[in-house]
């Protein structure tokens, strides 16, 4: 006589690659504390600044299509959910792509992924070359005899001190930088609270209703950013359920 976990085998294949499945997150697991961090350090980054931007050239109206931004980027989220519980070998959105349309979607989304990498990569360089320069806009150096200065050596002198970093074996050496980013996030709020409750800035209800002139290049921007932000893997996903 069978027993009745035996009968219940039905694909061996399936049962193996769930025990793997279940191994890999015994060992890269993470709690729901150190999730909930990462999502936030990940997310309140540019919108913490983009958005308010946003606001301000769209009107308080611009709101709603906030609101519709986040529903499409959640349900978005939920097909990232079952494709990933149709097969517990997929952890990347190639996986998904090799899945649903073959090799060809795999290549398709690679490359997209890459290049979107690299633009993020390259766009967060010359803000932080921008915002150097108007901090030390007299800067000026010598290298080799010739001079350099503006916002183009700020962007050099960034991309030197980011560019050891992407050597390092082990990333949890950098998760102590990366915690800045949530202790600037409270500065910021703090310092936006202060300045309009005791020093008078802002507050004064003068901004517009609705500018359907700003939505074309404010709204329109953040809703691409939020839905087709690649960057980050779905695997997040799994390894939060393995805790």
């Amino acid at each position: 006589m069978r027993r009745q976990d035996d009968l219940e085998i039905e694909n061996p294949n399936e049962v193996d690659a769930q025990t793997i499945t279940n191994n890999n997150l015994n060992s890269n697991g993470t709690t729901s504390l150190k999730t909930v961090f990462n999502g936030l350090n990940a997310l309140s980054g540019v919108g913490i600044l983009s958005i308010p931007y946003a606001l301000s050239s769209g009107g308080g109206l611009s709101l709603v299509i906030f609101f519709f931004i986040a529903g499409c980027t959640f349900y978005t989220g939920l097909l990232i959910r079952r494709c990933m519980d149709m097969d517990p070998n997929i952890s990347s959105y190639p996986d998904i792509g090799e899945r649903a349309f073959g090799p060809k979607g795999r290549i398709l989304v690679s490359i997209v992924i890459y290049v979107e990498l690299f633009l993020v990569a390259t766009g967060f360089l010359i803000i932080e070359g921008d915002n150097l320069h108007k901090l030390f806009p007299e800067l000026k150096y010598k290298i080799a005899g010739h001079v350099l200065g503006g916002r183009g050596s700020f962007i050099f002198i960034a991309t030197l001190v980011v560019l050891p970093t992407v050597w390092l074996d082990d990333m949890s050496s950098l998760s102590y930088i990366s915690a800045t980013g949530i202790i600037a996030f409270f500065i910021l709020i703090g310092s936006v609270l202060w300045a309009g409750a005791f020093d008078g800035i802002g507050f004064h209800e003068k901004g517009k209703l609705f500018d359907y002139k700003g939505i074309p290049t404010r709204a329109e921007h953040r809703s691409v950013r939020s839905v087709l932000d690649i960057g980050r893997p779905p695997n997040r996903h799994r390894r939060f359920v393995g805790k």
